[in-house]
């Protein structure tokens, strides 16, 4: 009887620490869907970085998976569908478009943006300061932008009277840009040149016409322009137009002068979002943040092509100079 009962016992042990052993094997660390809306490697890289340096491990204590949605054919609320599906604890919205296409997917699964140009125009967030429903994150525009690059034209080209912009009508954030951008230029005495593009083979005429002008151009963000910034920067060095662009890769892929927020600092700043959510604050009670790190870049090669010295002054407050 006692080698009966011993034997039951050690049964019913080794049945334990198995069902023990399987339920903590099958324990999968906090899935983290990431949505991309431009395929940009480096600002996907900076978010794990900023994950990183908060102690998380990568398929170890957080699993990621992630999205890029470029492809005409499968459209954001597939992806997005497909990725709900998935049940994750945070969907992270790189970008304006995927951002909107997520809120629309999920009202339950916490959202956090990497970046998306005026969050409460949109609809995204109630207010900055008190985001309401699932969504939280950062803006890439803050107050004086706009201004800031039409002054930085006006530095670069003295006596400058006319600017242009460059914009797609499409993209939905051009429209809040655009009023921005007009009250700014009202402010500095500047008329605005509209050049209007729908599509990325109009590029060349938009700058033909600023160069007919004799214009300095300002090149609003978006999908598009991101998608094709290389076609924008050919342009503007074919017609020899100064422009200045939003954000640091258009100077490096040869843009005369880039001035806008840190785009991998934004990412590597959501990480710190989804830390907080993961251990248990609600997106509605974690303010969207405005950008704090601005970055100016300055191209000397295209500065060069174009005859035009820029002011030491710049250069100086340059945080990338390329030559």
């Amino acid at each position: 009887m006692r080698r009966l009962y011993t034997l039951c016992a050690l049964v019913a042990a080794l049945f334990a620490g198995a069902g023990g052993a399987g339920a903590q094997g099958s324990g999968a660390p906090p899935l983290i869907a990431y949505v991309d809306g431009a395929p940009v490697p480096h600002w996907f890289e900076s978010f794990k970085e900023g994950l990183r340096e908060l102690g998380y491990v990568e398929n170890r204590s957080i699993a990621i998976e992630r999205r890029v949605a470029v492809e005409p054919s499968v459209p954001l609320a597939d992806t997005l569908a497909e990725l709900i599906k998935l049940q994750p604890q945070v969907i992270v919205a790189s970008g304006t478009l995927p951002a909107l296409a997520a809120k629309k997917a999920t009202t339950t699964i916490p959202i956090v943006i990497a970046f998306a140009t005026a969050p409460i125009e949109l609809g995204l967030v109630e207010s900055l300061a008190r985001p309401g429903g699932n969504i939280t994150g950062l803006s890439n525009m803050g107050a004086g932008l706009m201004g800031k690059r039409l002054e930085l034209l006006a530095e670069i080209r003295p006596g400058l009277s006319h600017v242009g912009v460059v914009w797609a009508p499409s993209a939905l954030t051009n429209q809040v840009d655009l009023r921005e951008l007009k009250a700014a230029a009202s402010s500095l005495n500047l008329p605005l040149q509209s050049f209007e593009v729908s599509h990325p083979d109009q590029y060349d005429a938009a700058f033909a016409g600023a160069k007919a002008r004799g214009l300095a151009v300002a090149v609003l963000s978006g999908a598009m322009a991101f998608s094709n910034r290389e076609t924008i920067v050919a342009a503007a060095a074919r017609h020899k137009v100064p422009a200045i662009y939003y954000d640091t890769d258009y100077a490096r892929s040869g843009g005369l002068v880039s001035y806008g927020p840190s785009l991998l600092a934004l990412h590597r700043r959501a990480a710190v979002f989804v830390d907080r959510i993961l251990k248990g604050t609600k997106p509605a009670d974690i303010p969207v943040e405005e950008p704090t790190t601005l970055e100016l870049a300055v191209n000397l090669r295209t500065a060069r092509a174009l005859g035009i010295e820029i002011p030491a002054a710049i250069l100086a407050r340059a945080d990338e100079v390329i030559e």
